[in-house]
């Protein structure tokens, strides 16, 4: 059914001793955290609105400095997981400015094990599922879209290390007829292990944009979409289940002026910034009521989360904050931006189709056996003579029928008659050899001798 985007904030440690009073939370409201931030008397002339002191904003759970990775997944990431093992679409994306803990978020740290994010930790949580879970048949494959000034590139290609980025081939967007979204060039990686799983995933990484900025000694210069395609069957059913599950991590959101780059590195920001700027176009239209057009065509990253965006996706967006003296101002944005997304409605339903070899399968033999019923009704029999393999079988069906002592069981050799006579011929003979007889007179001869 239909559902709002799931909204959850999180804030990163200070590196200097935390300034008092900057912001609190309030745990006690129903359903719902409170977040106040509050603005320091010193900054307030001039600084974002100097007619206010404080602003406050509602999340469905706030996670305060010391939260550990564990309690992020258990609560965030598990039931958007759990949702896509049963056959729905999931999206977790991380927004933030640079700094703010998206990347430590989504993927975690290298220093210690305990620092994984929510990337490594879904994969480990989906492949035990799938281990303890032996009704289905399970395939998963991985791909890993990078978007860097607004051309999206494979990351798991092969000759990410070898070629030049300009050289790679660019992944292309094509829609279908029914608005669904294909990207072309971008590659599907089967993984059977966990290990397998994380292995592209470190591949994918290793082949980031990342650069030093003054924000952060290793910035994220581009958005990533991390996606695990799930199918599922049960053994001999012709219905597959279908789920995808994005895990998004966007580049920094703060204004070009702050960052102060220059060269490559400020036109990077610049696109980081207008494809930021065009997803909350998105949010915007989608939150607002009577609006017929969504601009989702504007970027790449809102086309290829046009579903996650107010359509067939369970949602959930995490704000990161850095609630510093000097972050205030991006952190009361980043947390307006969740409170408009909070408004948006998606709709998940169950992704189920026929497989469409077995139901090729089962139409050849429906139109075999309706070919023969014809043939039966026409006159028009086949005449050449029945294989050796299938005599072989009819007279295992035969045995099995005779064996049956089910009085209502049937037996079912099609709408062949040759079958169908060599079947009378088999009990004729059968018969004649159990009553001792050599021949069998017909009804009529039988009724006037008494012998019989």
């Amino acid at each position: 059914g239909k559902q709002t985007i799931q909204i959850f904030a999180r804030v990163k440690p200070s590196v200097r001793k935390q300034q008092q009073g900057i912001y609190s939370i309030d745990e006690d409201e129903k359903l719902a955290s409170s977040l106040e931030i509050v603005l320091p008397r010193d900054l307030a002339d001039g600084f974002v609105n100097n007619k206010r002191e404080s602003y406050k904003f509602k999340f469905q759970r706030i996670f305060d400095q010391e939260a550990k990775q564990e309690i992020i997944f258990e609560i965030i990431a598990k039931p958007v997981a759990e949702s896509t093992l049963a056959g729905y679409n999931g999206t977790i994306f991380a927004y933030g400015q640079t700094g703010s803990g998206k990347t430590f978020t989504i993927t975690g740290g290298a220093e210690r094990y305990s620092d994984r994010g929510i990337i490594p930790r879904t994969l480990s949580y989906i492949f035990e599922q799938l281990q303890k879970d032996s009704s289905k048949i399970y395939t998963t494959h991985i791909s890993y879209l990078e978007i860097y000034n607004e051309c999206g590139y494979d990351l798991l290609d092969p000759r990410h290390e070898a070629s030049k980025l300009e050289d790679l081939p660019k992944v292309t967007i094509l829609e279908d007829p029914d608005q669904n979204i294909h990207l072309k060039n971008l590659s599907l990686h089967q993984a059977t292990t966990e290990e397998e799983a994380l292995n592209l995933l470190f591949l994918g990484d290793t082949n980031r944009m990342i650069a030093e900025t003054p924000m952060n000694q290793a910035s994220t210069r581009s958005h990533c979409i991390f996606t695990v395609h799930l199918s599922s069957k049960e053994p001999g059913s012709a219905t597959v289940r279908h789920a995808k599950l994005h895990l998004v991590d966007l580049a920094g959101s703060e204004r070009v002026s702050k960052t102060g780059v220059g060269g490559l590195l400020l036109t990077e920001a610049k696109y980081i910034n207008l494809s930021l700027h065009y997803l909350e176009q998105v949010i915007i239209a989608l939150s607002e009521k009577h609006r017929t057009h969504i601009p989702y065509r504007n970027s790449m990253m809102t086309s290829v989360l046009r579903d996650s965006l107010g359509g067939n996706c369970m949602t959930t967006m995490i704000a990161t904050l850095s609630l510093e003296k000097r972050n205030i101002d991006e952190s009361i944005s980043t947390c307006r931006f969740a409170q408009r997304v909070a408004l948006i409605k998606n709709e998940a339903i169950l992704n189920e189709e026929i497989d469409p070899r077995l139901m090729i399968v089962r139409l050849q033999k429906e139109i075999a056996d309706l070919k023969a019923e014809l043939a039966m009704v026409t006159g028009e029999q086949r005449t050449e003579a029945l294989t050796e393999a299938e005599l072989l079988q009819l007279e295992k069906l035969i045995a099995s029928f005779v064996e049956d002592q089910d009085p209502e069981s049937r037996l079912e050799v099609g709408a062949d008659l040759r079958k169908i006579h060599y079947c009378f011929h088999h009990f004729k003979v059968n018969f004649n050899v159990s009553s001792g007889l050599s021949h069998v007179l017909p009804r009529s001869n039988c009724n006037k001798n008494s012998s019989c």
